[in-house]
């Protein structure tokens, strides 16, 4: 299966972003600022208690004073506040097992947890539009880093990316030119790269980014090209729940993220927990 055409022209447009000559971090923008969505009136909603857990840093974590923080504790109380229900928000951490059961015996209006909506969840929950997409993205050595269009520059370079993975399929169905070296462990991978026994790698961008934070790499590497959206591939990317019969809440939450990512808001929390920023 191959990257279908609005897919490529995500990515292709989202490419520049990864320039080296761009000084300051970039930001996903998956919203149009020219759309106009309706205000909903939750002047009615007696709580909006927003579900989450506790064991998916740095979006929802216990920090060293006890406190349930994280992107989505930060986002969640965003959206309350661009709803006008700042009173009536309410987060709560539970199991990752118990988060379904909750919502659906009404201890909670909403999950913020990073719930996938696939097609089975969809049957299940009403879905916000999504607010962060996870892109493929290459990393190299800063000295040998190449600059879009990669396709050409990587002909026959030796790529590493997780063997069975999907971004193995991307790597092989999009950059068909380059040498696929697949590993079973990530500490392989990346330990392979430093070491200059392959050009680059190939896989998540988040998780590539809290990589290159970190002392393993020992800021050998950087981002190369990309990023590359395919949610044929890698999933559509976060978005809240709700119940199946509240699409209005749904809708509700829509217009909240669009106007915190008009604002300036969502840039502010997303650079506050990926400094590094896989985009």
């Amino acid at each position: 299966m191959k990257l279908g055409p609005l897919t490529l022209a995500i990515a292709m447009s989202l490419a520049a972003l990864s320039a080296p000559a761009t000084a300051q971090p970039q930001v996903p923008v998956l919203w149009d600022v020219k759309e106009r969505l309706p205000k909903p009136d939750l002047s009615a909603l007696p709580r909006l208690r927003f579900l989450t857990t506790t064991d998916f840093p740095p979006f929802n974590f216990i920090d060293k004073n006890g406190r349930l923080s994280g992107f989505h504790v930060d986002l969640a109380r965003a959206i309350c506040a661009e709803l006008g229900v700042p009173e009536k928000c309410q987060i709560q951490a539970l199991p990752w097992a118990e988060l379904d059961a909750a919502l659906n015996a009404g201890d909670g209006e909403a999950l913020i947890a990073g719930v996938p909506a696939t097609a089975e969840n969809r049957e299940k929950y009403a879905f916000s539009r999504s607010y962060l997409q996870f892109p493929a993205r290459f990393i190299m050595k800063k000295a040998q880093a190449v600059t879009e269009p990669v396709v050409d520059k990587l002909q026959g370079k030796r790529v590493g990316v997780m063997a069975g993975s999907a971004h193995e399929r991307v790597l092989r169905d999009y950059f068909g030119g380059v040498q696929v070296v697949t590993y079973t462990k990530p500490e392989w991978l990346y330990g392979d790269l430093k070491d200059g026994k392959t050009d680059a790698v190939f896989g998540d961008g988040m998780r590539q980014s809290f990589w290159l934070a970190g002392t393993d790499a020992a800021a050998c590497c950087r981002f190369a090209g990309g990023p590359y959206l395919a949610p044929e591939y890698l999933g559509t990317g976060l978005a809240i729940a709700a119940k199946p019969g509240e699409p209005d809440l749904a809708a509700a939450f829509d217009y909240a993220l669009h106007e915190i990512s008009a604002k300036g808001i969502f840039a502010e929390l997303y650079l506050r927990y990926f400094p590094v920023s896989f985009y």
